[in-house]
């Protein structure tokens, strides 16, 4: 399938310098720092394997964090390069900067075959403002850019667009899969389609229910939002905080035509927001005030189920109950498996709790598809432009 976008497989990187933006903002331990998923240094893998093979060097560029501008030491880059050093069994040069003379320095003396890696890119204020100086300084280390950060896609910053004005800008193996994958939901899915939406609010979701609502068969709905959905039917929702707006909009989407729109029937409720609450099952239609809703019943998991196993092509995003303490976390195991079991359905899996879910039980290879991006892959489902994406060069 055509992502639309030139990819590094289009170009002859031989003999060049190549600036690869990647999405190493990995997830870390409070109290060591270390690495707990290394899942998105390796999903940069192929990409920069590719390059090496085409005889290119490799100048590496990420985030990590939120630094603000400003150096923080506890979110330097030095582990990210550790652990690329051990899964690609080679030095990754420490590049310094991200920008100033250090960045040129090494750019300049490096060869064919070697890989660099800036420090954090938000440690210049510029970067998020998306300067052109600052874009034009990461510009003039290389003769060609890549972005492979999808993660990072929906933000117009001097490394993920800005730097695209001044070199030749092509997709990564990863940018061209994410665009590939999420792209077939919108425009050629197999279907039955089944779409599982979750998460905290409607109003977090509610253009991407929208959007999705022209191409799918079936949309299941849970998490915190499931309150709004309640009241739109005419229910209470316990202790939940629902606006009017959120109302509405659950009661326009349950009202027009389209997919099938399925809300939980029964809900699994606490008196408290902590992990070690009383859990009680009780129907949707009657969820006792005072009551927080913090996960689907049993009988909404097996509905779910059976939708799930019935799709040939699903999307998920966002868990259906709190997955972070397992008294409330049955609901979203049990979807993670219901979508691992059907072994003929294309299954996309996006958002950073969601993935977190799939990885923990070990189900990520069950996935056709775990995309690295959680608030890429949710402005790109409601049919924004990313405008990472919008800056390399169409096919």
């Amino acid at each position: 399938m055509s992502v639309g976008k030139r990819t590094i497989r289009d170009i002859d990187a031989a003999g060049k310098r190549v600036l690869v933006r990647v999405d190493f903002n990995v997830p870390v331990s409070d109290g060591t720092g270390e690495i707990t998923d290394d899942s998105r240094i390796r999903a940069s893998l192929p990409t920069i394997r590719e390059l090496l093979e085409q005889g290119a060097a490799v100048i590496l560029c990420s985030h990590f964090g939120r630094p603000r501008g400003r150096v923080v030491e506890s979110l330097r880059l030095g582990p990210v390069r550790t652990r690329l050093e051990e899964l690609l069994r080679m030095e990754i040069i420490d590049a310094g900067g991200p920008t100033g003379e250090e960045p040129a320095r090494v750019a300049a003396s490096l060869r064919p075959g070697r890989v660099a890696l800036l420090e954090n890119v938000r440690f210049d204020s510029r970067e998020e403002a998306n300067d052109p100086g600052m874009a034009r300084e990461l510009a003039d280390l290389a003769d060609l850019y890549v972005n492979d950060a999808f993660g990072a896609a929906h933000r117009a910053h001097a490394s993920t667009a800005g730097v695209a004005a001044y070199l030749p800008a092509v997709a990564g193996l990863l940018m061209a899969r994410e665009l590939e994958m999420l792209g077939m939901i919108l425009t050629s899915p197999r279907h039955p389609l089944v779409a599982v939406i979750g998460g905290a609010k409607v109003s977090d979701k509610i253009a991407v229910l929208r959007h999705l609502s022209r191409t799918v068969d079936v949309i299941l709905v849970g998490g915190g939002m499931t309150a709004a959905f309640l009241r739109a039917k005419g229910f209470g929702c316990g202790a939940a905080e629902v606006t009017d707006g959120e109302i509405a909009a659950a009661r326009h989407l349950l009202d027009s035509p389209g997919p099938l729109l399925m809300t939980p029937t029964d809900v699994v409720v606490a008196d408290r927001f902590a992990a070690d609450a009383p859990a009680q099952t009780v129907g949707a239609e009657g969820v006792p005030d005072g009551k927080l809703i913090l996960d689907i019943g049993p009988r909404t998991r097996e509905a779910y189920g059976r939708e799930i196993g019935r799709a040939l092509t699903i999307v998920w995003n966002g868990p259906v109950g709190v997955q972070e303490w397992q008294r409330f976390a049955q609901g979203t195991h049990a979807v993670a498996r219901a979508i691992a079991a059907n072994s003929k359905a294309v299954s996309v899996v996006g958002g950073g709790s969601t993935v977190e879910v799939v990885g923990s039980l070990g189900l990520r290879d069950r996935m056709t598809h775990v995309s690295t991006g959680g608030g890429a892959s949710l402005e790109f489902l409601e049919g924004k432009v990313l405008p990472g994406v919008a800056a390399l060069q169409d096919v």
